[in-house]
């Protein structure tokens, strides 16, 4: 469940609602291009500005629409405890596989908070749990020390780790103190191969939204051990894995998908707005070297 590329996928948004049938699309779309796994309402897809009944009702549609052909991991953090603890009960009611659990942002806990609230999550809900850590997002940083412990207190509830603290040596440090049990992956497209390299099982992904074929054959070339072809893969990635973040995400990655696709639209919620001019031309420029439109 936890390996390859795993979209974070967005929620299609018409007119200010989730647009439900662009969302069966774009699953199907997924799956049929080589995506293994795939993370609903994670910060790609906007969960921060989805009310509860829309991100509960968007786990459920994409549980449905995927139909069993690959895992679904649901974003069920929160910095309240009990509500990430509801997330969690109401995402294992709907079907999905594990949840995605943020380390909990603006009020700052310390390192023994963060024990204590994914214990507490751990030890109320038998969800398996991928930890996040996005500290350039929460301020929190989820420490390798902490991750270490979680996963001996919990190693069959906490077993697996979405890094996007942008230092690719804790991939080795996490190894040395959680093992082999640990299960972890990239949360930075720019930095999965290195990542690979070191140890990490695939992705969680804002590029494979708009290139998931590309990025399914980056993550099978690095299981075969083609490194060769994984850097090239990566080579042609890299500028749409820049591209995507010109402007506040996901408005690039939202840009991208309605050029490719007339059932998309670049619609965001505040305070996320559209991706200026500047982006704009980035990801056109990307999308034309990968031979898309643009």
């Amino acid at each position: 469940m936890f390996s390859g590329s795993i979209p974070a996928l967005i929620t299609p948004f018409r007119a200010g609602a989730v647009d439900e049938n662009a969302l069966r699309r774009l699953v199907d779309w997924q799956i049929d291009s080589g995506s293994a796994a795939l993370v609903a309402c994670g910060t790609t897809g906007e969960a921060s500005t989805l009310d509860n009944e829309e991100h509960h009702r968007v786990i459920g549609l994409v549980v449905e629409f995927a139909a069993g052909r690959v895992p679904v991991i649901a974003g069920c953090g929160s910095n309240d405890t009990r509500t990430a603890l509801w997330h969690l009960e109401e995402a294992q009611k709907l079907g999905a596989d594990a949840a995605l659990c943020v380390a909990p942002y603006y009020n700052r806990p310390s390192q023994a908070g963060l024990l204590a609230h994914f214990s507490a999550l751990a030890e109320a809900c038998d969800l398996p749990i991928m930890l996040y850590n996005v500290p350039g997002r929460t301020v929190t940083d989820l420490l390798p020390d902490t991750v270490a412990e979680l996963h001996r207190r919990h190693p069959q509830r906490i077993v697996a780790l979405k890094d996007a603290s942008g230092d690719v040596t804790r991939i080795v440090t996490h190894r040395l103190g959680a093992g082999e049990g640990l299960c972890q992956l990239s949360g930075d497209d720019p930095l999965a191969l290195a990542g690979r390299v070191l140890g990490q099982t695939g992705c969680v992904s804002v590029t494979a939204n708009v290139a998931p074929a590309l990025c399914a054959q980056f993550h099978a070339a690095c299981d075969a051990g083609d490194w060769l072809r994984a850097r090239t893969l990566n080579d042609q990635l890299f500028p749409l894995h820049r591209a995507l973040f010109a402007d506040a995400s996901p408005a690039p990655t939202k840009y991208a998908l309605a050029r490719l696709h007339d059932w998309l639209t670049d619609e965001v919620r505040l305070p996320i707005v559209p991706c200026g001019e500047t982006a704009r031309a980035a990801v056109d420029a990307a999308l034309a070297a990968l031979g898309q439109p643009g």
